[in-house]
């Protein structure tokens, strides 16, 4: 206790003396993982070059293999901030359609979230101050609380703002997957050769639309039915094209339909949607203009017309 005492004392009321003890602590665990990390992608390689498998000290206590820094911190997360079951494959879902596959990705998101949260509260301790000057130390924490919630909301932004523009560009590219449905239906090719081929198609184009292709193929592959590959395709795509998709196919399986002349006929309609949508876009651009010009454009352009009107009866006042 009186170690402590001491230790407390001298730190005193000083802020800098504190933010740097805080610093220097949170630059050891950040130094901390980051090696731990760099260690294990090390025996990773070293493993993968020499083709053996990890040696038996490496072992914990009870047989089980010694789970690295980083694991163990991503399980702790994992474990204590992931209860609700329904939240988190909500969760887990909405990370899909950004394009985070990995299990641990929960985990990793809430770390993001409280890290995001402490910086820039440490940043806003340490940089008001001096951005501010002289403040009250209520008026300090009031912005330090401020910037510590946008950065816990900041990782959801990022989320949301990645998840939009997947979605467009899984829009864009799913009437050319539907026209080349079309062409490798008519061709004979079965459904997994057909979507495996498709996803090497677009590739180039739609990378994320080519990966969740591929994933789909390997889903058929490993036993699912069309309608029940086609249905996850749509909740990782996170478009309601996908969806329907799965239900035609669905309807045509139940039916007993022409698949090709099914195929067809929605290709058609992506592409006329694909269409509207573009015409909408360029119908909305008159409209999304006038801001810009009444701000930017008519104050300069009424200013060079009457500055030389101005000039003129300036100088005329002048020679009168």
């Amino acid at each position: 206790m009186d170690a402590l005492s001491a230790l407390a004392e001298s730190f005193g009321n000083d802020p800098v003396m504190t933010l740097a003890v805080l610093g220097a602590a949170g630059g050891g665990l950040l130094l901390f993982v980051v090696f731990g990390i760099a260690r294990d992608r090390r025996d990773v390689r070293r493993r993968a070059a020499d083709g053996v498998q990890p040696a038996a000290s490496a072992a914990g206590p009870a047989g089980t293999p010694a789970r690295p820094s980083f694991e163990r911190l991503v399980a702790l997360l994992d474990q204590n901030l992931s209860a609700d079951a329904k939240q988190n494959r909500l969760l887990r879902m909405q990370l899909v359609q950004a394009g985070f596959f990995d299990q641990r990705a929960v985990a990793i998101y809430f770390g993001a979230r409280f890290a995001g949260a402490l910086a820039l509260g440490i940043a806003g301790l340490t940089f008001l101050p001096l951005l501010l000057g002289e403040t009250t130390g209520a008026t300090t924490w009031m912005w330090c609380g401020a910037l510590a919630i946008a950065g816990y909301f900041l990782p959801t932004l990022a989320m949301k703002r990645r998840i939009a523009q997947r979605a467009l560009q899984h829009r864009m590219g799913f009437p050319d997957f539907m026209d080349l449905m079309v062409v490798c239906a008519e061709a004979g090719l079965s459904m997994e050769a057909a979507i495996e081929r498709i996803a090497r198609e677009l590739v180039d184009g739609y990378p994320s639309l080519a990966e969740n292709l591929y994933m789909g193929s390997l889903e058929i592959r490993a036993g699912k039915t069309f309608s029940e590959a086609f249905e996850r395709l749509g909740e990782r795509l996170g478009i309601e094209e996908a969806m329907m998709l799965a239900t035609l196919l669905q309807q045509s399986a139940e039916l007993g339909t022409s698949l090709s002349n099914s195929l067809r006929v929605y290709s058609d309609e992506m592409r006329s949607k694909r269409l509207a949508r573009a015409e909408e876009k360029a119908y909305s651009l008159p409209a999304k203009l006038t801001v810009p010009l009444i701000l930017f454009v008519f104050p300069v352009l009424l200013f060079v017309l009457m500055l030389p009107v101005v000039i003129h009866i300036s100088g005329a006042g002048l020679a009168g």
